[in-house]
């Protein structure tokens, strides 16, 4: 990365002088909110857009970075609710980086200012954990003052509400030999777990009062509590990561040449540190470890928003020295932001495929996490109460990489009075059918009208249509509303009796027909190619597999995890309709409360005849695995008899073809791991599937060895129990 110099000719006009004052104003008000109120009004990701548009202001107009500018100050003066403290030494923030081009010139720079490249174990990285500064300083090994960061000078004596968090030690004691330093001062972050956040938002609902807007300010306000006891309710964690002042008495003198060396000893000592740092030797190593962290920054007891990186070597770092606000030798990383704030326009609901009735948000389109969002479910109306959200809200959003986006809560501090609660439909949306709760204590309420509930089944056909189901390609949301619209479908058993014939009344898939096709005797519209297609595609889909029409059928709790398994157990559908609860419970993944559904929707007339229908049709339901083996009679029967689990992705296969492949040659494949499995074949994305097998210490095959495990059975490959 080329650094752009400041043009030292350049003289910031009236504009420029205009909007700095504007940013300047803003960035105080908004750190205010943040350090001193707990109370923040825009995310995290549109304060750091801000400090980047006056830095970026500053870089080309230097006459404008004064020493009262916001980007060369740390936080903000403490709140007088407190007692003023006098850090034994300024406690800095971190600058930030947001790409790995910045990170690597970051880098760069460091390495010039040094004039060397540092050794072996140059760097260690750790993560940042999103909570509250602290300073703690120790006397004797005894905890003498606890202080918040405060504007890096003074900080809140905080002394009394940190000694009943459970996590700092009162006292400091070596285990290893390590000398206890007469003074220590030690930094680090007060954080709260995610477990404990959802419990104290929970809590404060139920009593009547907002809750917090993340966890790093329900740390915060649960530290600056007026009574310690509320504090210590709270259940607040604490990593520490730096020390500031210590003594040099003879005998307690710390000798500490690195700084992961310096976890070691503060360890040694009772103090908490982070289990996940890494010491590493080069950019690469460095990013690897940034791209690992992103990819389970979800995985964590706390909130992090980023990763850092510091000079190892303490000789290097004292080299290095600091700026006005932040050590030259240590750099945050930020990940792409995934809160920010929107305005909840509405709230309306939406009626599933089992007539479950979910609230969901209406909002003002918004950026977040790369993609834009104007809705999020907000699952059921005690969620909507817990979260203490009203219509008209600003609301934290969050969406957090591929998950689907999630309403947090609301930003208190900018309601006007204009907001108003939801009400809960007593009826139906699309068929008015008065909603109730399917037995006391549900959570969910939903609409009775199972069989003709247009939005159920409209949802139904298009959960069957899925990938996971029957991988009808063309029967979308679109199309299963045009078949409905249309008169066509009673419910799914009519579904492949649709003729060219029905088709030809629906436009979604018919094309007005040409001359030619006019003469010859057509009418003025004929089949397009969706319509052709979804004919193709219901022919095709008669002979899929019988786990994937177990899945088609929308029985509650049977998904695609457990259907193999189900399917496996009970290879025809007759022998499914028969099977006892006791029967079906005892199958590996199922368990009692499945067990009931499925014999509940066997037992209602109107589900029996979907399958009657569909049989009659001539879908192929069960035996299981049966279409596979037609396709290939004379496959070997290299895995007979065992039980294996694929996870991840196997080369030349899709997951459903993976499946496939191994039940045509004679094994159940199995949707979970347990001690009855005999193997289990792990290939790139595998999840929890490949930690259990190695828990259980199941025999794994790689998914590069799969095609041969499936030509040569398990004596071909190599299968080690990891």
């Amino acid at each position: 990365m080329t650094e752009q110099r400041p043009d030292p000719a350049a003289t910031a006009d009236e504009d420029a002088r205009e909007r700095h004052e504007v940013l300047a104003g803003e960035i105080v008000d908004h750190r205010h909110r943040y350090y001193v109120l707990d109370a923040p009004t825009i995310s995290d990701g549109e304060f750091d857009a801000l400090l980047r548009e006056l830095e970026a202001l500053e870089e080309r107009y230097p006459e404008l970075r004064t020493p009262d500018s916001p980007t060369q100050q740390v936080g903000v003066a403490p709140s007088v609710a407190f007692a003023p403290v006098v850090h034994l030494q300024p406690m800095t923030s971190l600058d930030n980086v947001f790409s790995q081009e910045e990170l690597f010139a970051w880098v760069d720079r460091t390495i010039d200012r040094l004039g060397e490249r540092p050794g072996a174990g140059a760097f260690v990285c750790e993560l940042k954990i999103d909570g509250l500064a602290v300073d703690l300083v120790y006397e004797n090994g005894a905890l003498v003052r606890a202080a918040t960061r405060g504007d890096g000078k003074v900080g809140e004596d905080v002394t009394a509400n940190v000694r009943r968090i459970e996590a700092i030690p009162q006292t400091l004691a070596s285990r290893d030999g390590h000398p206890v330093p007469a003074l220590l001062e030690i930094r680090g972050e007060v954080y709260l777990s995610l477990e404990q956040f959802r419990r104290i938002n929970e809590e404060l609902v139920e009593a009547g009062r907002a809750p917090f807007a993340n966890p790093r300010n329900s740390a915060a306000g649960s530290l600056r509590q007026k009574d310690p006891n509320v504090t210590a309710s709270r259940r607040l964690g604490f990593t520490a990561h730096g020390w500031g002042a210590t003594s040099d008495e003879p005998g307690t003198r710390l000798e500490l040449a690195r700084q992961s060396h310096a976890y070691e000893v503060l360890a040694d000592f009772g103090l908490p540190v982070s289990q996940y740092s890494r010491v590493v030797d080069t950019t690469e190593e460095i990013w690897a470890f940034v791209e690992e962290v992103a990819a389970r920054r979800h995985d964590f007891v706390h909130e992090i928003d980023g990763a850092v990186v510091k000079i190892d070597e303490r000789g290097l770092q004292d080299r290095l020295g600091f700026t006005s606000r932040a050590p030259r030798w240590a750099i945050a990383y930020k990940y792409p932001p995934e809160e920010v704030t929107t305005t909840l326009l509405d709230i309306r609901v939406n009626v599933g495929r089992t007539g479950r009735v979910t609230p969901y948000a209406v909002m003002e389109p918004v950026l977040v996490a790369g993609s834009t969002v104007a809705q999020a479910t907000l699952h059921n109306a005690t969620e909507v109460v817990r979260k203490g959200v009203l219509i008209g809200d600003t609301v934290v959003l969050r969406k957090a990489g591929d998950v689907i986006p999630e309403v947090l809560g609301p930003v208190v501090e900018l309601r006007d009075g204009t907001e108003r609660a939801f009400v809960m439909p007593t009826h139906c949306p699309e068929c008015g059918t008065a909603l109730a709760y399917e037995k006391d204590g549900d959570a969910d309420i939903r609409c009775p009208n199972q069989r003709s509930c247009p939005a159920q089944l409209r949802e139904r056909l298009f959960h069957l249509a899925s990938r996971d189901a029957l991988d009808i390609e063309v029967l979308g949301w679109q199309g299963a509303d045009a078949l409905l619209a249309a008169g066509l479908l009673t419910d799914e058993g009519d579904l492949f009796d649709l003729t060219a014939e029905d088709l030809a009344g629906t436009a979604f898939f018919t094309r007005a027909s040409r001359a030619k096709e006019r003469a010859a005797g057509a009418g003025a519209r004929v089949l397009s190619a969706n319509g052709e297609k979804l004919l193709a595609n219901l022919e095709a889909a008669k002979t899929r597999p019988w786990a994937k029409y177990l899945v088609a059928l929308s029985i509650r709790h049977v998904a695609k995890g457990n259907a193999p398994d189900i399917a496996a157990a009970f290879p025809t559908v007759e022998a499914l309709r028969d099977a006892s609860e006791e029967d079906l419970a005892a199958v590996e993944g199922v368990g009692p409360s499945i067990a009931a559904a499925i014999r509940d929707w066997f037992a209602t007339d109107w589900r029996a005849d979907i399958i009657r229908k569909w049989q009659a049709a001539g879908c192929v339901l069960g035996t299981y695995g049966a279409p596979v083996a037609a396709a290939e009679p004379e496959m070997a029967q290299t895995l007979a008899g065992l039980t294996v689990v694929v996870t991840g992705t196997m080369p030349g296969y899709s997951r459903d073809g993976a499946q496939e492949a191994i039940v045509a040659r004679g094994a159940k494949a199995a949707g979970s791991v347990s001690k009855k499995t005999d193997f289990v074949v792990v290939g790139e994305g595998a999840g929890s599937k490949a930690e259990k097998a190695r828990t259980l210490g199941r025999p794994i095959i790689a998914a590069e060895d799969f095609q041969r495990f499936l030509d040569e059975g398990p004596d071909g490959v190599t299968h080690p129990a990891e």
